[in-house]
């Protein structure tokens, strides 16, 4: 089950984000995670990219780093 602040990690076991709340079939990324640095912009991710979670760890199905381009802004709040 995901949870608030479990640290989302790509296939390569590379930092992506940390999670906010589930929202819908999206988690729901930290602000504090904003790839512009402002800290004002919540991203997203779709629920499809989840392999497992396990270890307090959401593992993704890709690298870190394309995880990271495919988090999509989703509000400011």
């Amino acid at each position: 089950m995901i949870q608030e602040h479990m640290e989302v990690v790509g296939s390569d076991g590379g930092h992506v984000r940390t999670v906010d709340r589930l929202e819908g079939e999206r988690i729901k990324l930290t602000r504090q995670d904003d790839p512009d640095g402002t800290r004002q912009h919540h991203h997203a991710l779709p629920l499809s990219l989840v392999a497992a979670v396990e270890g307090g760890q959401v593992r993704l199905t890709l690298p870190a780093d394309q995880a990271r381009h495919c988090a999509v802004m989703s509000g400011s709040s």
